[in-house]
């Protein structure tokens, strides 16, 4: 593993878990290996390494074949990312964030959020905040950060279509691997003893296959898409809260629009128009 892998997989394992994610492989694993334990069956029956080799070897030459070496590593190194994500307070205090930044501005003007930049943490958020201290129109603003969120968006479907893909190549592969065990089976068929363990053997490469298919690629490539969305609408919801404080709006007015974001029992509990400015860095240390 690259060094830059390592680091990245020692800050995601500091991270809170994925419940739902994990709980959803434990869940499916438990279940499928369980059911399989109960009709007498036993793991040395399907723990078996030449299958395993099998599909994950043909799987990721398929893989590499299809995408450039780029877009598979940078799938790769989202794994951590999906069982471990990072925290999301949700659009509720960035509510009450950005309506802090739309009151400083009305009350000292754009300028005085220059003094706060260094505190923000969202690099999408500090970004657009940069284009409205400049001076910059909303519309200009909207255009440049759609851009990037635009390109980011690809970033991640890039990333799903990697997983997609590994999980159309799979089950083939293990056909494929079914059908070389049973090619080796084929060649024992005088051995009559052998031969019902040998097509059990060859068999488990399917199972190999379209496990990793439907519990592992094709759910991650899900998940992608899902955390993509909702980043997307993350974004929208900063947008509007950056152009409503380059257009000079009201406080007020900004929070109906931002309210339009909030899941419907969420909005009582939003900010309220008394929240408190966010004071300049020049006056808190005055």
């Amino acid at each position: 593993m690259a060094p830059g892998a390592s680091r990245r997989m020692v800050r995601a394992l500091r991270r809170r878990p994925d419940l739902a994610t994990l709980a959803g492989l434990v869940v499916a694993a438990a279940s499928l290996f369980g059911g399989f334990l109960l009709e007498e069956g036993t793991l040395d029956e399907i723990a078996r390494l030449s299958p395993f080799l099998i599909v994950l070897g043909g799987t990721c030459g398929a893989v590499l074949v299809s995408f450039p070496l780029r877009q598979v590593r940078r799938a790769v190194a989202r794994i951590p990312d999906l069982l471990f994500p990072h925290e999301d307070a949700g659009l509720r205090p960035l509510m009450n964030e950005l309506l802090g930044y739309s009151r400083t501005a009305r009350r000292h003007g754009v300028l005085a959020l220059e003094d706060v930049l260094e505190r923000i943490s969202d690099p999408f958020l500090k970004k657009g905040l940069e284009l409205a201290i400049d001076g910059t129109e909303s519309s200009e603003i909207r255009r440049v950060m759609e851009l990037e969120s635009m390109v980011e968006q690809e970033r991640h479907e890039e990333e799903a279509r990697v997983f997609e893909s590994a999980g159309g190549y799979a089950p083939t592969v293990g056909i494929i691997g079914a059908v070389l065990g049973l090619i080796i089976v084929m060649k024992h068929i005088d051995a009559t003893d052998k031969i019902g363990p040998g097509i059990a053997v060859a068999f488990t490469a399917t199972i190999y296959g379209v496990g990793s298919a439907n519990l592992v690629f094709l759910p991650f490539a899900k998940k992608i898409r899902a955390r993509a969305r909702a980043l997307l609408q993350r974004q929208e919801f900063i947008l509007q809260g950056v152009c409503a404080i380059a257009e000079g709006l009201n406080p007020r007015v900004s929070e109906r629009i931002l309210e339009a974001f909030l899941q419907p029992g969420h909005r009582e509990a939003a900010a309220s128009p008394n929240a408190p400015v966010v004071q300049p860095m020049r006056e808190t240390l005055q």
